[in-house]
């Protein structure tokens, strides 16, 4: 079974900064796509930024160029540098990965148990 932890969440200031890194327990050379999801109380888990084999990334609308994800294969991580902190980005943020198959209907996805992030104003 594929182990997803995440790591970096903490309580932070309006304005200031956070690195959040998800350490996968096997090798993710094979792996498509990863990334990010959070989820606040009351509110649907929501895409924060995902990253392909490839390298290529895709963000949610509201990062605004203040989050860079990045994939090390070497070390198996997956890192989401958060720039500019705010209080709306207050949500437990969850590790996600996607092991992909021939056929697609094979793919297995897999999830972190997710990181507070916390900021205040």
């Amino acid at each position: 079974q594929v182990q997803l932890v995440e790591s970096g969440g903490a309580l932070v200031q309006a304005g200031g900064s956070l690195t959040l890194s998800c350490a996968v327990s096997r090798s993710i050379s094979n792996f498509g796509t990863m990334g990010w999801y959070r989820q606040s109380p009351g509110t649907q888990r929501e895409l924060v930024a995902t990253v392909s084999r490839y390298g290529s990334s895709n963000y949610g609308g509201f990062v605004k160029g203040r989050f860079t994800i990045s994939r090390d294969n070497p070390r198996n991580t997956v890192d989401l540098q958060m720039n500019n902190l705010k209080p709306d980005d207050t949500a437990v943020y969850y590790c996600y990965a996607k092991m992909e198959a021939l056929s697609p209907k094979y793919d297995r996805e897999f999830w972190g148990l997710g990181t507070q992030v916390t900021v205040s104003s």
